[in-house]
């Protein structure tokens, strides 16, 4: 029980933790379109994220994935970057594409936020035989993490929809393009090149 408390907290502070933002970045990107009444699609998006994630951890923890950590430090903004800027060109489009988009978005680039902790999860799991039951731990911190984000992003969204008078648009391109303007200096300074 005490390995279970020790990798829920450990997955619960990978998102929540405010000096790893570009996680909380990306759920924001990802969540803005939606409204809280989606917000059963928008766990079904962060729990294909979470697969994602978890896949590529178990694949470094296994080692049969390893990659170099400047590349996916880079890679990492540069999927925040993407999903704000589909948010922008797609917000007159058909809702069910930006949908079908956001959950390509929400696995594959998972699999990108996976490796940028893969280094740390294995160092922690390395002489251990049993890395199956952490990993699993581990994730569950990491999606009810981003619940509590994603939850609190949507309900934001709504007051400021409802409060302030703000259109689903304009909400989406004031978000998407803060996370784009916080994002653009991260690419800078994470440059692998």
């Amino acid at each position: 029980m005490e390995d279970f408390i020790l990798f829920l907290k450990l997955g619960l502070y990978h998102v929540l933790d405010w000096q790893a933002y570009d996680h909380i970045l990306f759920l924001i990107a990802l969540a803005v379109v939606y409204a809280l009444y989606d917000w059963k699609k928008v766990i079904w998006l962060i729990t294909l994220f979470t697969v994602g994630h978890t896949l590529t951890l178990a694949l470094a923890a296994y080692k049969i994935v390893n990659i170099d950590i400047k590349i996916v430090e880079f890679l990492i903004p540069v999927t925040i970057f993407i999903t704000a800027l589909v948010n922008i060109i797609l917000i007159k489009k058909n809702q069910k594409t930006h949908n079908n988009i956001n959950l390509i978005f929400g696995f594959f680039f998972g699999l990108i936020h996976g490796l940028g902790f893969s280094n740390y999860f294995r160092m922690i799991v390395d002489d251990s035989e049993a890395k199956l039951l952490p990993l699993i731990e581990f994730a569950f911190g990491i999606e009810i993490a981003q619940v509590i984000i994603v939850l609190g992003i949507l309900g934001i969204g709504h007051m400021a929809q409802k409060l302030f008078n703000i259109s689903k648009r304009d909400w989406v391109l004031i978000l998407s393009s803060i996370v784009i303007g916080i994002v653009i200096p991260m690419l800078a300074e994470r440059k692998f090149w």
